[in-house]
């Protein structure tokens, strides 16, 4: 790689040629502030937080996006750069929505930190304010206009990232906003719910429906029976909501803190992954020894059904008709459970701690109510279980290790990876490997590393007995998009597994956000899904149809995957969607 010299602050270094101001001052570990900054995602300039001044230059410049060359001089912190960055920041603030006490993200919020940093004390403009309507029509996410300072990051995460492009910069000048279509709610256009303009959010522009006061009332209702189930990306995350490093897994604590919370019981939705495993697999070798629709294509993610839903409705006839597992799980809950426990059905409550904003949207779907009641009955994200974990004072560092309830906890190594991307595909695999064969697949054999890893796009032949079946996993639905253009283009799979949010759930819209200094430098979803595939190898049984509790539903009440009781309670269906807003 060719190599430049440039002096930072007086500082001699020499880094590579294609780097920017910002990434060599990062090389030198000398910080420059920014905000609309996103690496790999907003490189624009556009706010102009991070301007410098370059030797021999009339003007300041942004150092987000220039380049470095032979000799450059780069000064960050002449009077002139602190004063442009100081009245930049102030005229920002000017006519922001400062309700920084009530706003859900304070303690996280950029804007708000880098006031601190540049130690603004006062706002000597009288900005032009005026209110916008809040947009809170949509059950996963709520847009906030008069708190976005137009960093831009949403669009492009949107836009470029994701590839649904719902969201963009609208009007001129002073009135530029960033909205969707025709001003239309994020309920009346395409979006998929997948949260993902919330991570990248820097202040409360967009944030979750808050649906924590509908769990306080249930859990203190003497009527309600309240059952909590978390998903497996949860607990290599929510330790970063209390200053735990990224990757942390708090499995124990996670339980024992929703235990002083009053749930009833505690459940692993990995359980349940499980159980979807076995509907799944039995699907797909059907289809494959039947002459079915393939590739079959994983039905796990909701964003995913709804960006499928909208855009691509020809291939709703490939999605796995399974229910998704917190749902499947919602369901056995409402019967299974029910019944063997002697509750009545009506009287339990279902809340799911997830990580992912597309699954409230997905609870509320008429569908997914096979018992007669919804399946599950409030979703929370993990920022939501963080704050109700807080509100009860609780001091999550400090409790003891607690495990989830039986006879319903137990879950397999297969069921923790459905947390990261390629997690459903290689669970699936270890179960139809050792199905299909009839053999045994020892332990140390059951990885399939083809399907790891943040690579957008991974293939894998798998040779299965007489079978080599080929499979395809994507993230992120701009790389879903193209891996479904490739299969509608002639390119053939058996089994094919979407997650909406690049590198899975790990990073799902409802994980704790990382600010830009962060997310820009570390990937959060390879430092999670080590927590994740951690925890698999740490697991006793690692394999679905090994669970005993998956084992013990089907002789007492399924009987076998894919029998009638299964499809009546544990499959679905979808449907085609308009994939644009009524302009009338």
């Amino acid at each position: 790689m060719e190599m430049v010299n440039i002096t930072i602050d007086t500082r001699k270094i020499r880094v590579p040629k294609n780097y920017t101001v910002l990434e060599a001052a990062k090389y030198a570990n000398i910080k420059i502030p920014t905000l609309c900054y996103l690496k790999g995602i907003n490189e624009i300039g556009a706010c102009r937080m991070c301007v410098v001044e370059i030797k021999g230059a009339k003007s300041l410049q942004a150092a987000c996006v220039y380049p470095v060359s032979e000799g450059l001089e780069i000064y960050t912190q002449t009077p002139a750069v602190r004063e442009s960055r100081r009245v930049t920041l102030e005229l920002i603030l000017s006519n922001h929505d400062r309700k920084c006490l009530t706003c859900t993200r304070s303690r996280t919020c950029e804007l708000q930190k880098l006031a601190e940093e540049l130690n603004i004390n006062d706002i000597h403009f009288d900005g032009e304010t005026y209110k916008l309507p809040l947009d809170d029509f949509s059950p996963s996410i709520v847009r906030d206009p008069n708190k976005c300072v137009l960093c831009r990051r949403c669009v492009s995460m949107c836009k470029n990232v994701q590839e649904v492009g719902v969201i963009d910069t609208t009007e001129r000048g002073f009135k530029t906003i960033v909205s969707s279509a025709f001003n239309k709610s994020l309920n009346e256009v395409p979006c998929t719910m997948c949260g993902q303009c919330i991570t990248v959010c820097p202040v409360g522009a967009l944030r979750e429906k808050d649906d924590t006061d509908k769990v306080w009332q249930a859990l203190a209702d003497n009527d309600k029976y309240v059952i909590v189930q978390t998903a497996p990306a949860v607990r290599v995350a929510l330790g970063e909501e209390f200053g735990m490093p990224i990757g942390s897994r708090v499995t124990s604590k996670m339980v024992a803190a929703l235990r002083r919370l009053g749930f009833k019981k505690v459940f692993d939705t990995d359980t349940a992954a499980d159980l979807t495993i076995m509907e799944e697999v039995n699907e797909l070798i059907d289809r494959i020894k039947n002459g079915g629709k393939l590739p079959l294509i994983t039905s796990c993610s909701p964003g995913w059904i709804k960006f499928c839903e909208h855009n691509y409705p020809e291939f709703l006839d490939n999605l796995s008709t399974c229910k998704s597992p917190h749902e499947m799980f919602g369901a056995v809950l409402k019967s299974y459970y029910a019944e063997k426990e002697g509750i009545d059905p009506s009287k339990i409550f279902v809340v799911s701690i997830m990580p992912c904003t597309a699954k409230k949207f997905e609870a509320q779907r008429p569908e997914l109510s096979s018992t007669g009641y919804p399946d599950v009955d409030v979703v929370l994200t993990t920022r939501e279980l963080a704050r109700m974990i807080r509100e009860a004072a609780i001091d999550f560092n400090n409790l003891p290790e607690r495990y989830f309830d039986d006879p319903m906890g137990e879950a397999s190594g297969a069921g923790v990876i459905f947390g990261a991307t390629g997690g459903v595909m290689e669970a699936a695999l270890r179960t139809a490997t050792e199905l299909i064969t009839g053999k045994k697949v020892p332990d140390d054999s059951i990885e399939y590393n083809e399907v790891r890893g943040t690579k957008g796009v991974k293939e894998a032949s798998i040779r299965i007995g007489a079978l080599t079946l080929k499979a395809a996993v994507a993230h992120g639905l701009g790389n879903a998009r193209k891996l479904l253009e490739r299969i509608k283009a002639g390119e053939q799979y058996h089994f094919v597994e979407i997650m909406a949010c690049p590198g899975g759930c790990v990073n799902g819209g409802g994980q704790p956000i990382q600010p830009s200094e962060v997310r820009s430098w570390i990937d959060l979803r390879s430092e999670r899904a080590k927590a994740i595939y951690d925890e698999d190898r740490s697991m006793h049984v690692r394999k679905s149809h090994e669970n005993p509790a998956v084992k013990k539903m089907y002789n007492e009440y399924f009987e076998k995957p894919g029998s009638e009781k299964a499809h009546e309670l544990l499959h679905t269906h979808y449907h085609a969607r308009d994939n644009y807003p009524e302009t009338k």
